[in-house]
């Protein structure tokens, strides 16, 4: 036979899925998946053969393994009604011992903006700094705007299939596409609304000044949107106050949160993010409502500072969004969650202009950082699964079971693997989901 031909797209994808142990399943599969959504919606769901956690075993005090026991669940409208002993001969559907987590959040990701579905392009060298992607998009979004929808919606597809069931998606709000990209963003939204849920950033991609944003973001305010976004005041827009002062008011104006995209790092970065904290305790509406996605400044602050940001962060209720970066210095993810900041996490570009790469995978992120930070352990490893989870864990650090429960929403995930730290070791593969009621094989 001769070999078929591959693109090396569908290389440098093969190879990700290679390193990363995981697996992507055929259009086909997919497709049927949906079908099987739309059709278990609003119904009551019995699952037999439940894998859950149980509690730790210990050596010493050293937690060495995850306990985990077969049960019978129960879903009714979107939650959990039961979680009963297990009877493997109860007429249910058999989850076959795989174990049931939390479903995944991707909590940084912009489903508007990706070549997913187009034929293969890679980052183009000149577009180096980020007002050079600026004039970059001026030039290539209207082209993208006319299959937005279908493209959005095979990428959420995507990320289904990795087992996330919801995402926090910025938005481009900007003169080139003005409330378009929004617009597409919300049909497609609304398209796989049965099996996927969200919230949004409008996000002044272009500078609320750079390119005159301001009116066309107070627009987007009062619209269905989550967070009002920003974008890097002091080299975008040329100072912080004028910048985040807009921002800041326009949340409390329209009872949105805040979600900063600040990629600057340095004096400028700190000082950012500082304003922010500061603003957020004159306004304690906005506590558990802001947020700074990147803070790369955070990297590169010594011991004493990051500690000292660290806490103004935890008192102030301001979370990080990362995305896990590999290169430079790690994010101090560590102290943020010493000082009870929320961090969360996403893949934010999916082969789009910005980035080549991105699997869909969050469960990979979690894995990437606990190589970065060196964990090892089966406490550690079961512990950063939260990053994938939007820090919900199954079992409390004691090791007493907290998920699921009776009343809890029914956004879960099966996977391939004995227990937690497990899963997140080897980024086991996705074998189906149930969201909001909703059953995929």
């Amino acid at each position: 036979m001769n070999p078929q031909p591959i693109s090396r797209k569908d290389f440098i994808r093969s190879s990700s899925i290679l390193l990363a142990s995981t697996c992507i399943p055929s259009t086909e599969v997919t497709k049927a998946n949906e079908i099987l959504m739309e059709n278990f919606a609003d119904k009551t769901l019995t699952l037999k053969n439940v894998r859950l956690e149980t509690g730790f075993d210990y050596d010493g005090d050293e937690v060495i393994h995850t306990k985990t026991e077969l049960f019978t669940v129960e879903i009714e409208k979107g939650k959990i009604k039961n979680v009963l002993p297990n009877q493997p001969k109860a007429k249910a559907i058999d989850a076959k011992g795989l174990l049931m987590l939390p479903a995944f959040r991707d909590m940084h990701i912009h489903l508007d903006k990706t070549y997913y579905g187009l034929p293969w392009q890679a980052h183009l060298k000149k577009n180096k700094s980020v007002k050079d992607m600026i004039a970059f998009e001026q030039q290539v979004i209207p082209e993208l705007l006319k299959t937005s929808i279908p493209r959005t919606e095979k990428l959420i597809g995507l990320l289904q299939s990795y087992g996330t069931s919801y995402a926090r998606s910025h938005v481009n709000i900007d003169p080139t596409s003005q409330l378009d990209s929004l617009k597409h963003l919300q049909t497609a939204l609304e398209n796989k609304s049965k099996s996927f849920g969200a919230e949004l950033v409008a996000f002044p991609q272009h500078g609320l000044y750079y390119t005159k944003s301001a009116d066309l973001l107070k627009e987007a305010a009062k619209m269905d949107i989550d967070f009002i976004g920003g974008l890097d005041p002091t080299s975008i827009d040329g100072g912080i106050e004028k910048h985040m002062d807009f921002v800041i008011q326009l949340a409390l104006d329209n009872g949105k949160g805040i979600d900063i995209h600040l990629h600057e790092s340095g004096e400028s970065g700190i000082k950012t993010i500082e304003y922010l904290i500061d603003k957020v305790n004159e306004n304690p509406v906005l506590k558990g409502k802001t947020y700074v996605s990147h803070a790369f400044a955070l990297r590169y602050l010594d011991k004493s500072k990051t500690e000292e940001i660290a806490e103004k962060l935890g008192a102030a209720k301001v979370g990080i969004a990362s995305t896990i970066p590999l290169s430079g210095s790690p994010m101090p993810i560590p102290t943020l969650y010493k000082y009870g900041v929320e961090v969360l996490a996403g893949n934010d570009c999916i082969v789009d202009h910005w980035n080549t790469f991105g699997t869909g995978s969050i469960l990979q992120k979690a894995n990437i950082a606990a190589q970065i930070y060196g964990y090892r352990t089966e406490f550690e490893l079961s512990r950063i699964l939260k990053l994938a989870t939007g820090n919900i864990l199954p079992l409390d650090d004691k090791g007493k079971r907290q998920w699921p429960a009776a009343g809890n929403q029914a956004n879960v995930v099966l996977v391939d693997a004995s227990c937690s730290a497990e899963a997140v070791s080897r980024v086991s593969p996705v074998k189906s989901l149930i969201h909001e009621g909703n059953l995929v094989f």
